[in-house]
């Protein structure tokens, strides 16, 4: 027996409502045995927002903590030593200023840029993709990724600056091929970017190399996922020793964390979501060559609402039985000399090389997320997948099959069993906000932008700039606004214009489309299905199935992607003369946004357009939204598309009183 392995990282993604009461949830998981944190930021931090812009609304504080400026991240790491921590940020499109904040924070504490550890995601690829939170184009977004990676090489030289993300592409329907692929295209497309910058001298390439961490996704085919991660470790080593000639082996080696699926857990049934969360841990920790050098896991009520600090300490307490109590850290790779292990990571390695050279020879990553190729490869791969669930060919227990169920005390009270944002988090926020404006140096911040302004329009690393913008006192909306300005704004592709669908499910697809077909004879014209997304919440796979399938059905779709005001979801619906608008918000924003847009069809005079709510929706909110005007609410529990389709319908009739 070899001695036996150190754990893993052990995280717990988290950030709610203010920086003062996340630092209080920090504490409290780091006494419990957590070993680094895992921020969570709301979305217009993650997107470059401050709290009073017109976008923030109903946003503020929701998925993550609200980081405005250099007070925030003062609070956010009260006594918590960050020479000590080992942090990783879930931030893209601001990875730079939220680094600049981190660096400045911690120097105040008096640590030294070399003693910092941890990780900013900054891979603003999956962006586009799947998460949504991007906020510049492509082209000005790499520059950012890059001019990142230039500067911690050389100044925290321990720090992870970026974090290439498959777990998203996942979420978004990647297969394992597609997952490796995809992932392995944008980390080719980074690191052509930063040597061809020239930023980093040739001979320290290698301290870029393995500077690259992973971030990513472990579904419940726990078998193929370890396969899977096997063939992620033999890719790495091959494209940074054939591609980048980088000859030391432990700088090839690959490093990644994971956060284990999140697409797979169930509302219905949701205790046996703590099974799964356990068979996909143990993808990326059985094979010792293949490990996780992090693990963070969701927890077993995700598809309720936001999990209590209770359910967060049970998946920590999921992952130290595992490293502390079973025998698993004893021993070498316990796959090695697999027949079985080894046919398939080969099968996957195939694959993966092969969509990689096709996403070459199209021009690389970032041109084939302009094309859309990439986005409408994760569309099709979703609906093939949402399709083998509806039909019953891939089981989902307690979903599609073993439906009856004793009553779970767990849910008894459904109110109860999640956490709820307080509403005057939002309030908060603006008055902290304001303060802060009225006692900085309003001059310090103007001449900082104004070196940010000046080194956007050269080619100079951006983030000295970005440092004098956080000493000064600017704010996320500030610093990410003057970038908005020199770069210009981006609507990514949405993937659903192209030849994906459904050809299955045939019987049940064509009573909808009969009767999609006589409404539309009855009303006059073909019916017109507007899809929205309102507010920041950029996760939009649900929205894309949904549009995919009315337009199988026989609905005329207009699908705008994500982003979107209340009031430019009811302009379009008066543009586009629609006949019902669904709403899809995750992000837990809907009792801020659906009233809204249900007010403005009002004020428009659309009194019989109905409007549909689809997302993660607590039975207490979902009871309100109807009571404020919402014809009907959809939640992860109604997964067959075609028969919320046949709904869709019905409500449109009954708006119509046909």
């Amino acid at each position: 027996m070899t001695e036996k392995d150190r754990p893993w990282v052990m995280r717990t993604y988290a950030g709610h409502s203010s920086a003062v009461e996340s630092n209080a949830l920090f504490r409290r998981n780091l006494a419990k045995g957590q070993t680094g944190l895992s921020v969570a930021f709301d979305l217009p931090t993650q997107t470059g927002y401050d709290a009073d812009h017109p976008l923030a609304k109903g946003e503020v504080g929701k998925v993550g903590v609200p980081v405005a400026h250099l007070g925030d991240v003062r609070a956010l790491f009260d006594q918590i030593p960050l020479a000590r921590m080992n942090t990783s940020m879930t931030i893209n499109a601001t990875a730079m200023w939220l680094l600049a904040l981190y660096q400045v924070a911690a120097q105040e504490q008096g640590a030294l840029p070399d003693e910092l550890t941890g990780t900013t995601q900054n891979d603003i690829v999956k962006e586009y993709l799947s998460r949504g939170t991007y906020a510049f184009p492509p082209d000005a977004s790499l520059r950012l990724t890059t001019d990142l990676i230039a500067y911690t090489v050389s100044n925290i030289p321990k720090w992870n600056p970026i974090n290439i993300c498959s777990y998203h592409l996942q979420e978004a329907g990647a297969t394992p091929v597609q997952e490796l692929a995809f992932a392995l295209s944008t980390a080719i497309a980074v690191l052509d970017r930063v040597r061809d910058a020239g930023q980093v001298p040739p001979e320290r390439f290698a301290d870029v190399v393995q500077r690259v961490s992973f971030f990513v996704n472990a579904g419940v085919r726990f078998i193929e996922e370890t396969c899977k991660m096997r063939a992620f470790v033999q890719l790495w080593d091959e494209v940074t020793r054939d591609r980048y000639g980088v000859t030391d082996a432990k700088a090839r080696r690959l490093r990644y964390g994971v956060q284990v699926n999140s697409l797979g857990l169930t509302e219905a049934q949701p205790e046996n979501n703590v099974q799964r969360i356990v068979l996909e841990m143990l993808g990326v920790t059985l094979s010792k060559n293949a490990r996780a050098r992090a693990v963070q896991l969701p927890a077993w009520n995700e598809a309720l609402g936001l999990p209590r600090p209770w359910d967060q300490q049970w998946s920590l307490r999921m992952q130290q039985v595992l490293a502390y109590e079973s025998d698993l850290l004893e021993y070498d790779d316990i796959f090695d000399g697999s027949h079985v292990i080894e046919a398939k990571v080969a099968e996957l390695v195939e694959g993966a090389r092969e969509e990689i050279d096709r996403i070459q020879g199209m021009g690389g990553a970032v041109v084939a997320v302009e094309s859309g190729y990439l986005k409408q490869a994760l569309v099709a791969s979703h609906a093939e997948r949402r399709q083998r669930i509806e039909s019953g060919e891939q089981v989902v227990v307690g979903v599609n099959k073993f439906e009856t169920t004793e009553p779970s005390p767990l849910t008894a009270d459904l109110d109860t069993a999640i956490q709820t944002v307080d509403p005057a988090a939002e309030a908060a926020a603006l008055k902290s906000l304001a303060t802060w404006r009225a006692e900085r140096d309003a001059q310090a911040v103007e001449d900082a932008l104004a070196s940010l302004r000046a080194a956007a329009k050269s080619t100079d690393n951006l983030m000295p700039a970005t440092l004098k913008c956080v000493r000064a006192g600017a704010t996320t909306g500030e610093w990410a606004g003057v970038l908005r300005e020199m770069f210009g704004e981006y609507r990514a592709p949405t993937g659903v214009s192209g030849s994906v669908g459904v050809s299955g499910a045939g019987e049940e697809i064509a009573a909808v489309r009969a009767k999609v077909a006589a409404t539309a004879e009855e009303l006059g014209g073909r019916l017109r299905f507007l899809v929205g997304k309102p507010g920041l919440d950029g996760h939009s796979n649900g929205a894309e199935q949904v549009a995919v399938r009315a337009r199988d059905v026989g609905f005329e779709v207009v699908y705008q992607g994500i982003r979107l005001t209340p009031e430019q979801i009811v302009a379009a619906a008066v543009a586009e003369d629609v006949h019902c608008v669904g709403l899809s918000i995750l992000s837990g924003s809907h009792m801020e946004l659906v009233p809204h847009v249900v007010d403005g069809l009002r004020e428009a005079g659309l009194t019989d357009v109905p409007v549909v709510v689809g997302g993660i929706v607590p039975d207490a909110d979902a009871k309100a939204l109807r009571q404020a005007g919402v014809a009907a609410v959809y939640t992860p529990k109604d997964y067959d598309l075609t028969g919320m389709m046949a709904s869709v319908v019905d409500v449109i009739r009954t708006a119509n009183q046909l």
